[in-house]
């Protein structure tokens, strides 16, 4: 899949590949360069659950609220992954 970048340097995310990994509007991604190519995948969840775990006003977040967390990425992760390979091979039989 080829995407043009705009103006302000944003791509949009395809619907499927967004739908596959659950990505909606106002949810965080990494985004890293690695060997001339750009990744960009779901934040770590349970990063961003641990955040509200670790505030301090006295209202601790439960535990289980991590760990499901942690289970949506690892199932985020996995599609990702899976999307990738399909991309990649789409790539290669393009040729």
């Amino acid at each position: 899949m080829t995407y043009k970048v705009g103006p302000k340097g944003q791509v949009v995310l395809p619907k499927a590949v967004r739908e596959r990994l659950g990505i909606h509007p106002g949810d965080e991604v990494h985004v890293e360069e690695a060997d001339g190519e750009i990744r960009i995948r779901r934040a770590d969840p349970v990063f961003v659950e641990l955040r509200g775990l670790l505030r301090d006003d006295g209202d601790p977040v439960p535990l289980t609220r991590a760990v499901e967390a942690e289970h949506r990425w690892e199932i985020a992760h996995d599609a990702l992954r899976e999307a990738e390979l399909e991309i990649r091979d789409a790539a290669r039989h393009a040729r």
